[in-house]
């Protein structure tokens, strides 16, 4: 039976007491849109992880979102950080690595936080983004791969691989689908999510991928995928579930572009920073952060 997906609205909470546990409620939102009060357990965190997409300016912009992020971590320290792609502008040179990546991360990168990356269309213009991949500070053991973290797996794509022109007798991107069912068919995770570049669902200047749409979507549903982390366009967004699965769009990491808002759009913004995942026993909390270390969106997955 697939998990229900459910959102905060951000109404704050009541902490009470039952069997000698602390709990607290929070009003939520359902994909059927009707509010509802559930109790959540004030439990720990068993995982927290960021999201940065679209950052390799090596500009103030960028800089601006590390020194936030660095931050959020000394008051909340996360051990991961999942990059969207476009890690270097203008066209993937890993010889821009240390002015984009190295020193704007490098507090971060001195306190252990493990960055994983996936291309961007930016990233596949220099050899497909092969040198990226080589580099051990992205820690991209392969074009697209899967690793886990406490209840969480993660599933990192590439999606320039649906807009390439393949070579005779040969369909990368299909390949790449049928891996990731296998690996999804395969896995017992509490929670399943998938990152890559390109937007399935945006309100943003490249709207919806239909092709993406058509292809991934239902195997996110198929599989119970909660969660789609995307970057590609440059700003904010947080979907209400889509078959019951949310997708949150994290470009904003270092320069920006407007975006509207869509029937299922939950919340857009387009403003710079980064988003943050807090990880409990039953559920997910998504929050969005600025420059200014704000939270101006939050939503909760169960």
């Amino acid at each position: 039976m697939k998990r229900r997906t459910l959102f905060a609205l951000g109404l704050g909470s009541l902490v009470t007491a039952v069997g000698g546990r602390s709990l607290y409620r929070r009003g939520i939102i359902s994909a059927l849109g009707s509010a509802q009060d559930l109790t959540f357990q004030q439990d720990e965190t068993v995982l927290r992880f960021a999201a940065i997409g679209d950052v390799g300016t090596g500009h103030r912009g960028q800089y601006a979102v590390a020194r936030a992020m660095n931050r959020h971590w000394r008051r909340s320290p996360f051990p991961l950080t999942l990059m969207t792609g476009d890690n270097i502008y203008s066209a993937g040179e890993i010889e821009k690595v240390n002015k984009v990546f190295e020193r704007p991360y490098a507090n971060l990168l001195q306190n252990n936080v493990k960055f994983r990356a996936v291309l961007g269309n930016h990233d596949f213009q220099t050899n497909r983004g092969i040198d990226q991949i080589a580099y051990s500070g992205y820690n991209m053991p392969a074009r697209y791969y899967t690793f886990s973290q406490q209840s969480v797996q993660f599933f990192a794509l590439d999606t320039n691989l649906a807009k390439i022109q393949n070579q005779p007798g040969e369909d990368l991107w299909q390949e790449q689908l049928e891996w990731l069912r296998k690996e999804l068919e395969q896995s017992s995770a509490r929670w399943k999510v998938v990152f890559g570049h390109h937007q399935v669902y945006s309100s943003g200047r490249y709207s919806s991928d239909i092709q993406l749409v058509r292809e991934l979507s239902p195997i996110f549903s198929e599989y119970g995928v909660q969660l789609y982390i995307n970057g590609h366009e440059h700003h904010y967004e947080r979907t209400n579930p889509i078959n019951g699965t949310t997708y949150v769009t994290s470009g904003n990491g270092a320069k920006l572009r407007p975006v509207g808002s869509s029937g299922w759009t939950a919340h857009a913004s387009s403003q710079l920073g980064f988003t943050t995942f807090s990880v409990y026993s039953d559920r997910m909390v998504i929050s969005a952060v600025d420059t200014s270390n704000r939270i101006y969106d939050e939503g909760v997955l169960l």
